[in-house]
């Protein structure tokens, strides 16, 4: 009989509206899909923009496993801390040498270990080291404790999470896209047995733009000025993915995408 992994690895978490579809509704969702390990990107949890340390304790109080971050991890000086001290908070690994905290996390259960990559892509966002080559190193470290491996690439570009989704094929168990808010619909098992999407969306306010009001985006755009935009005040919908992974190969079995409107 096949030994499943089951993981649930939600979208961006999209200030208080997010916050509270998890708090209320991730403990239900855990049962009704009898998922074995929790993955959550955190990083746009604090209005938007960040995390802090209250807010990563809730999420982790919650039933959330490994929260991944992304290019907003750092406008939350109170978290840098935290970033070193908490080896199940992420910030991507191929950050220079020297800044706060960490890009890999085993998560150990019952008679298996789960490890968790956090990357940032670079196309439209930070010169950052290559998240190609840093992958590779990290994989060539950690696959000798397990083949159990899955990647949360914070990128901007499809073109680049395609790439490294296939780069990294036969050599991980999944690899999701975070960053956009804006849940694709091209979940794949690809070649050599590697889950895919390329974006697994939000869990934040669904009457939005990306999670933020309207009418503020609206502005911004209509006045090409830098307009900081607010959280939309709208019941959230909780996006993701769940994953079932071949305990012994270490290969996606199933991938399907979550859409699920939460009661708040």
């Amino acid at each position: 009989m096949q030994e499943i992994v089951k993981i649930l690895f939600l979208g961006d978490i999209v200030g208080q509206p997010g916050c509270r579809a998890i708090f209320i509704g991730l403990k239900a969702l855990i049962k009704k899909n009898s998922v074995d390990v929790v993955v959550a990107n955190g990083e746009n949890a604090a209005d938007g923009y960040g995390l802090t340390p209250d807010i990563v304790r809730s999420l982790f109080n919650s039933g959330i496993d490994v929260i991944t971050s992304g290019n907003h991890i750092w406008q939350r000086q109170e978290i840098f801390p935290h970033l070193d001290s908490e080896m199940r908070l992420l910030r991507p690994e191929n950050y220079p040498a020297g800044v706060p905290g960490h890009g890999l996390c085993m998560v150990k259960k019952n008679d298996y270990q789960l490890a968790v990559i956090n990357l940032e892509g670079r196309v439209l966002l930070s010169n950052l080291r290559c998240p190609f080559r840093v992958a590779e190193d990290l994989v060539a470290r950690i696959s000798t404790k397990t083949n159990l491996i899955v990647v949360d690439f914070h990128a901007e570009s499809t073109e680049e999470k395609e790439a490294l989704g296939l780069y990294l094929d036969g050599k991980v168990s999944a690899i999701v896209g975070t960053h956009t808010h804006v849940q694709t619909a091209d979940e794949k098992i690809l070649p050599q047995g590697t889950g895919y999407i390329t974006d697994i969306g939000m869990t934040g306010p669904s009457e939005s733009v990306i999670g933020m009001d309207v009418g503020d985006a609206m502005k911004r755009s209509l006045s090409q000025m830098p307009i900081r935009m607010r959280i939309a005040d709208k019941p959230a919908v909780i996006m993701g993915v769940i994953l079932e992974l071949d305990k012994i190969s270490g290969k996606t079995l199933k991938i399907k995408r979550l859409y699920e409107r939460a009661s708040v």
